[in-house]
This record gives C-alpha cells, sequence and structure tokens, in this order.
C-alpha cells in the first residue's frame, strides 16, 4: 500500500525562501555590483544557510540567472489595447517602469554582467532574450490577428528597447514622452 505523499503548499516556507534569497541578491548588486559577493554573503543576507542556497540553485550564477529569468517573468501581463499602437506603448512603459524601479537598474546590470560569463552566461542571456522576444511575439500574432502589420520582434528590440536600457544604464532620464517617442519611429 502506497504511503499518501503530504501535500505541497504553494507559496509556503520554499517561496518564502526564495523570495528572500531573490531580494538579498537584488540587494547585494545594487550595494556591491556584479562580482562582489558570494554564495555565503547572500544567504547570510537573506537569513538562510549556504546549505539551501547550493541545494536549490547549485551555485551563484544559477541562482543569479534564475533571479534575473523570474523578474523578466513577473512583468505585468502583455497588454491588449485593441491597436498595435496602443499595446506598443503599453509595453514599452511596463518596461521603463520595470527598469526605473527600485531595483531595475540592478537586474539590468545583472543582466548585462551574466552575458559575459561563459557558457552558464551565455544560456541566461539566450534566455532572457527569448522570454523578451516571446512576449513581443504574442502582441505581434494578436496584432497580425486584427489585419496590422507588426514590426519584427528583433527590430523593436533594437529600436525600442536597446535605447532604453542604455538611457538607464548610463543614467539618463526616461521620460514617458522619450519611450512613446521611441514607439512612434518604430511605427
Amino acid at each position: 500500500m502506497n504511503e499518501p505523499q503530504p501535500a505541497r503548499r504553494p507559496g509556503g516556507r520554499s517561496a518564502r525562501v526564495g523570495a528572500q534569497v531573490h531580494q538579498a541578491v537584488t540587494d547585494l548588486i545594487n550595494e556591491r555590483g556584479y562580482g562582489n559577493f558570494t554564495v555565503g554573503d547572500v544567504a547570510a543576507r537573506a537569513g538562510v544557510a549556504d546549505s539551501s542556497v547550493y541545494r536549490r540553485w547549485g551555485g551563484l550564477e544559477a541562482l543569479l540567472t534564475d533571479v534575473a529569468l523570474t523578474r523578466l517573468n513577473a512583468q505585468s501581463p502583455m497588454p491588449d489595447t485593441g491597436s498595435l499602437a496602443g499595446d506598443l506603448r503599453t509595453y514599452a512603459a511596463q518596461v521603463a517602469r520595470e527598469i526605473t524601479g527600485p531595483d531595475g537598474l540592478a537586474l539590468l546590470r545583472l543582466a548585462v554582467a551574466l552575458a559575459g560569463t561563459g557558457d552558464q552566461g551565455a544560456q541566461a542571456r539566450d534566455a532572457l532574450r527569448a522570454e523578451r522576444t516571446r512576449q513581443l511575439q504574442s502582441m505581434f500574432d494578436r496584432a497580425r490577428g486584427r489585419g496590422e502589420d507588426p514590426p519584427d520582434a528583433f527590430d523593436f528590440l533594437d529600436h525600442v528597447l536597446a535605447p532604453m536600457y542604455i538611457r538607464v544604464l548610463f543614467g539618463m532620464e526616461l521620460t514617458p514622452g522619450y519611450v512613446d517617442g521611441l514607439v512612434d519611429r518604430m511605427l
């Protein structure tokens, strides 16, 4: 006779530990920058044992990749305003809020840093780009279904998102007018 398995509670201790560790990573990137802390520093900041971090993520690079991907996937739902122009403006404004928010610069720096850290970093970079492309493609597919002619996802990345990322990385202002102007030029 099989023993019944205990029910797992979503949002229980595991989720709480994950959130604490993710916030610790973000805080440490904000304070020290990429590459200037260890798993031990993350664990101490999160109030968990080093072994918990290693058991769940295997190491710092995997943890950093998970933080970056989780934050990207947690973005607001894809806009559906009824028009391509409205969807793109809303999406660009969401990304602008995300990257200028309290942890935005740290997470942007993390994504850039991960891209140059070998095979695992390349996988993280590719996963981040694939997720952004997937998000955009869902909007573009809807636009095609309405009879609109959307741009290529990489064109949107190049002409709208990349300038936004660069401005944030270099400490330049990212105003709603600037973001709308990027979308207008793309369209």
